[in-house]
């Protein structure tokens, strides 16, 4: 099998308008929403093999979240910053592990949900779950072909 399950960044905080985008933290209901889903997700029996992030503080710290809830680390991906679909997709398929978390931004992020999901989710609000599994243990085959099964979780 193989498994991407795609978070977008838990909301980020706008209070500081001289922040640089890539610096700006999480805000109060992004850091009580990114735990939750991460307890949730984990909560569901999934097993993780990796999680990719954007280099982006609220990517980052989202991502920590839910490497916290599966005893895993965090890579670390500048190039998952603004990233588009397809460079998302390639992200995950390139890790070399069947079941990859990546956590990034929109607009890349809600295409590539609604692509996968033929349509089904529309958008992927902060700190959004989607998850997709494919019969397949090759990305090559996964990637070129809808998944059997997906799913969507927000807070």
């Amino acid at each position: 099998m193989t498994t991407l399950v795609l978070v977008r960044h838990a909301k980020s905080d706008w209070g500081d308008p001289g922040l640089d985008d890539h610096d700006r933290p999480l805000n109060e209901r992004g850091l009580r929403d990114a735990p939750v889903l991460a307890e949730r997700l984990a909560g569901t029996g999934i097993r993780l093999e990796a999680i990719l992030s954007s280099t982006a503080l609220r990517a980052r710290t989202t991502a920590s979240f839910f490497a916290s809830a599966f005893g895993l680390d965090a890579e670390l991906d500048g190039d998952l910053y603004g990233a588009a679909a397809a460079t998302l997709l390639r992200a995950a398929a390139g890790r070399g592990v069947p079941a990859v978390m990546v956590v990034a931004h929109d607009p890349g992020m809600t295409a590539l949900a609604e692509r996968l999901s033929g349509g089904g989710i529309g958008h992927m609000p902060t700190c959004a779950v989607a998850t997709f599994v494919w019969s397949t243990d090759d990305w090559d085959v996964a990637t070129a072909t809808d998944p059997q099964e997906w799913s969507f979780d927000r807070p």
